[in-house]
């Protein structure tokens, strides 16, 4: 998964975990695609600062997935999903339904 995409997911799965401060400079750095050196400026930091946040709030997203695999279940619910949704075979989508149901 790309990196970016990756990140996102993460955040939009785990991101109400983070302090409000690390969620801001985290959005502005992922999604706002902001540089190092303007978020230091707009915190009142340094860009030393900005990136070890940074990098402490993607592992403390990727701890959570790891104990939790809520970004692992959704894509695997989602890919079955697209299959259901391409197949006209009926004892296909009931077993895809009933995979879905069990990991619910």
């Amino acid at each position: 998964m790309e990196k970016i995409v990756e990140q996102g997911l993460l955040y939009d799965f785990y991101g109400e975990l983070l302090t409000e401060h690390q969620r801001q400079i985290y959005e502005d750095a992922v999604y706002q695609d902001m540089s190092l050196g303007e978020i230091a400026s707009d915190y009142g930091i340094s860009r030393q600062g900005v990136h070890d946040l940074i990098r402490r709030c993607d592992k403390i997203l990727a701890d959570y997935e790891s104990k939790l695999h809520l970004v692992e279940r959704f894509g695997s619910i989602k890919r079955k999903i697209t299959q259901i949704q391409a197949s006209e075979n009926l004892p296909e989508i009931r077993r895809l339904t009933a995979e879905i149901l069990e990991e619910l």
